[in-house]
């Protein structure tokens, strides 16, 4: 089973990518960037980190390139070496290159379009092996 983090504000998104994730694992939610920086910070102390993360870029308060941000700092200061750091899926309507860039500039490891396809969302799932 994986641990997942759904980081999105937009409720018919989440509900979307939840019932598409439900089968691997138990999934906590963030309705807002900070509350999903906290959710990780907490995790980590707990010795439990997310496995899989869900991002949305657009998010009141802290974008999710700022959550992406603070997430890989707080992995570097607790000295999580990237191979086991979460795995960060960036989920937007943002489909112009610029983005794509500065998402994967700070190490997102997919990205993702809306409306998400199933899919799309597998084929990343497999590539780091988060359906076992």
């Amino acid at each position: 089973m994986k641990k997942m983090l759904i980081a999105e504000d937009d409720a018919t998104s989440c509900m979307l990518l939840q019932d598409m994730l439900k089968r691997y694992g138990p999934i906590d939610l963030a309705d807002n960037g900070q509350k999903a920086v906290e959710m990780v910070r907490a995790a980590i102390d707990a010795d439990a980190p997310f496995d899989l993360i869900c991002l949305d870029i657009m998010m009141p308060g802290m974008d999710g390139y700022e959550v992406l941000r603070r997430i890989r700092d707080l992995e570097t200061s607790k000295g999580i070496l990237p191979a086991a750091a979460a795995k960060i899926f960036m989920i937007t309507a943002l489909d112009d290159l610029t983005n794509v860039i500065q998402a994967f500039s700070g190490l997102c490891d997919a990205y993702l379009l809306k409306p998400i396809e199933r899919s799309a969302l597998m084929q990343r799932m497999r590539e780091y092996v988060l359906t076992g």
